[in-house]
C-alpha cells in the first residue's frame, strides 16, 4: 500500500486558522475522519444552494494515499446536505487548506453551525499507472454496452 514500511504511517495536520479542530475519528471502527466547518458565525445554506467551507486545516498526507472527503451520512439522509462535487480529493502533495463545498438538496434552509462536523475524509491508496495510447482495446463479452446494458436486477 505504502512505500514506508519501515516508518510509522502518520497523516499530519497544520492549522491554517488558529481556532481549527484537528480531525478525529468518532469511533474506534470509524473509517472516517470528522472535518469541522472553521468559521466564527453559522453560514446559511439555501435549497439549491452550495457554499464553500474552510477546514482551517492543511493536511500532509502520505504519498500513495489520498484522501477523499464525503458526506457525513447523517447530514446527507437527514438534512439533503451532500458534498458538492460528489467526492473531495484532497491529493498528497497539496498542503493548502483543506476546504469543503456543500450542496443543499433539501427544501428548507439548513445553517451549519461553527465547529460542526460537515464532512469526513477517508484515506485511501491509489494507483497511478502510465498512460499509453493504442489502436484497439481488448474485446470483453460486454464490449462498449453501458447504461443497463447487463439489465436490471
Amino acid at each position: 500500500m505504502c512505500e514506508n514500511q519501515g516508518e510509522k504511517q502518520v497523516l499530519r495536520f497544520l492549522r491554517v486558522r488558529e481556532e481549527a479542530v484537528l480531525p478525529a475519528r468518532a469511533t474506534a471502527g470509524s473509517a472516517g475522519y470528522d472535518l469541522r466547518a472553521c468559521i466564527s458565525e453559522p453560514a446559511e445554506i439555501e435549497p439549491g444552494e452550495s457554499i464553500v467551507l474552510p477546514t482551517g486545516l492543511a493536511a500532509q498526507i502520505p504519498e500513495g494515499l489520498a484522501g477523499l472527503i464525503f458526506t457525513r451520512s447523517g447530514l446527507g439522509i437527514r438534512h439533503g446536505i451532500v458534498v458538492t462535487n460528489g467526492v473531495g480529493v484532497i491529493d498528497s502533495d497539496y498542503r493548502g487548506e483543506i476546504r469543503v463545498g456543500l450542496t443543499n438538496l433539501s427544501k428548507i434552509p439548513y445553517t451549519v453551525a461553527p465547529g460542526e462536523r460537515v464532512a469526513q475524509m477517508i484515506l485511501m491508496p491509489y494507483f497511478a499507472l502510465p498512460v499509453e495510447e493504442v489502436d484497439a482495446l481488448d474485446e470483453t463479452v460486454r464490449g462498449a454496452g453501458g447504461f443497463g446494458s447487463t439489465g436490471a436486477s
